[in-house]
């Protein structure tokens, strides 16, 4: 009988060590809500990848599941070799493995489409800096693990229950990346001329987006579109400024229409006008949101709790018929929540756009999201980016900012902010000099102010960070006093850091 992987604590396995290349070490903090990350090969090893296989593919058997997989890596120097000793688990475990190559990770779910497998796990670190890396798993398309699944894998991996099987193999399936660009693409041609910016950051994007944009119609401005893993201009993370920045002054050098730029694996966008405006991708999910509704009146639309106010209060929406759901921050829980609902389509400040049927199949997509840009700026030919976003209700929102809060800590932390933050409520206090009118708790707390203002604490589910927004709809001096009041609660906590970035 084969003895079950003993996982070794992190403390007593030492880098360049016999039993560092022998023993499997797993940092357990690295199975977070929603996938799983860790620092490479600080907090994880190869054995420790191995056994991550070998517990998803346990997971997989006692699930019942058909035992196939699709499995693919983004473009980072070291994602190839956590996908081999991924996949030697898999192939313990006795599951079948289809090996796509390099992809990006909604290539990788639309593998489970498009070769009919029930399971996905893609070696990917998404937006995190080069030293990081994950996978993002699913069984049961188009969802990705969530907290219970994540659980349940972690208390496999962790305990040693990984059980070896009978029946595992090997297949790489050539051709899976021409067969995503020609879904993506489809019959569409674009009627307007276009010039878009095309920011991948040098990451995974770059071997799809500009042949996908040349494919549509588009002219192409490249913008670091070479593959180098070593990211020598910026983190592809189209959430930052930095990135950001770098997508306007291609705008403006350039003349474009609007620049997109897509980060590390590919399942987010990021947008700027041509004016060199960067519009946050809640505001682009309300432009999307107004288009859409015009075709699919009555539509759903869910947006995470970071996102601005104005999918339930915009007018348009609200003449369209628009029904507006807040949900839970998280890539797992939005596309569940909007197959749940049977929503039309799911909005997260972080650029995770969800389009289900009949614009998508549900799962977060970044080249998708480009495409039905496309279309909306050809179904409105005389309006620019920029008027678009112009014809929004005003409003002054923070960029997401994060405070540093070890994993260890910051739900704990997070708890006592909150309690903090009801009870400021409960006894009428203000924020910002305003009546608080509720707190909303599905994820952390969203303090909403009797104008509609409103800021928010929640717990970041990839990093040690807690995550705050502020928006206001009347000024950039009361979004300012939000994050000064909100700030004064998370201050309270004397483990809580610096931000990464404030207003």
């Amino acid at each position: 009988m084969t003895a079950p992987i003993k996982i070794v604590p992190k403390t007593s396995v030492d880098q360049n060590t016999w039993n560092f290349l022998r023993d499997a070490m797993i940092t357990p903090t690295g199975f977070r809500e929603y996938d799983a990350r860790w620092k490479y090969p600080e907090d994880i090893n190869l054995p420790g990848i191995t056994a991550l296989g070998l517990g998803l593919g346990t997971q997989m058997r006692q699930r019942g599941l058909k035992p196939e997989i699709a499995v693919g890596n983004d473009y980072r120097s070291y994602s190839l070799t956590i996908k081999n000793a991924l996949m030697l688990g898999l192939i313990q475990a006795g599951i079948a493995v289809k090996d796509i190559g390099p992809a990006l990770s909604p290539m990788a779910y639309f593998a489970q489409f498009h070769l009919d497998v029930p399971a996905v796990a893609m070696v990917t670190a998404s937006h995190n800096p080069n030293g990081w890396t994950g996978v993002k798993m699913g069984f049961e398309r188009p969802l990705t693990h969530g907290p219970d699944e994540m659980n349940e894998l972690r208390d496999i991996v962790l305990n040693g229950e990984g059980a070896p099987h009978t029946g595992g193999s090997y297949e790489f399936v050539d051709g899976v990346r021409e067969a995503y660009l020609d879904d993506l693409v489809g019959d569409f041609k674009m009627t307007r001329k276009l010039k878009i910016v095309c920011a991948t950051g040098n990451g995974t994007a770059s071997a799809f987006a500009p042949e996908l944009f040349e494919r549509l119609g588009v002219e192409v401005v490249a913008s670091h579109n070479e593959l180098d893993y070593d990211f020598p201009h910026y983190n592809p993370n189209p959430e930052a400024m930095e990135m950001l920045h770098d997508m306007a002054k291609s705008v403006k050098t350039s003349g474009a229409d609007l620049a997109l730029g897509f980060d590390g694996d590919g399942d987010r966008c990021g947008v700027v006008d041509n004016e060199g405006k960067e519009i946050f991708a809640d505001k682009v999910g309300v432009i999307m949101a107004r288009d859409l509704s015009k075709l699919y009146p009555g539509a759903t639309f869910v947006a995470d709790v970071k996102s601005t106010g104005l999918y339930a209060s915009d007018p348009v929406l609200k003449a369209n018929g628009v029904k507006a759901d807040y949900w839970k921050t998280g890539h797992s829980h939005m596309k569940r929540r909007v197959r749940d609902l049977g929503a039309l389509a799911g909005f997260e400040k972080s650029g995770h756009y969800f389009l289900a049927e009949p614009l998508g199949r549900g799962y977060d997509c970044g080249l998708r999201v480009a495409v039905e840009m496309c279309k909306l700026l050809d179904r409105n030919p005389d309006q620019s980016m920029a008027d678009l976003n112009r014809a929004l209700p005003k409003t002054w929102a923070t960029p997401t900012m994060s405070p540093w809060c070890a994993d260890t800590e910051k739900y704990d932390v997070l708890d006592r902010i909150v309690a903090r933050l009801v009870d400021l409520h409960q006894t009428g206090k203000t924020i910002a000099g305003r009546k608080i009118s509720e707190v909303v708790t599905v994820n952390g707390a969203r303090v909403i102010l009797d104008n509609g203002a409103w800021g928010l604490v929640r717990a970041s589910s990839n990093t040690p960070n807690l995550v705050v927004v502020c928006e206001s709809p009347e000024s950039e001096t009361e979004m300012r006093s939000i994050f000064t009041d909100i700030d004064a609660v998370i201050r309270t906590e004397p483990t809580v850091g610096a931000y990464d970035q404030t207003i």
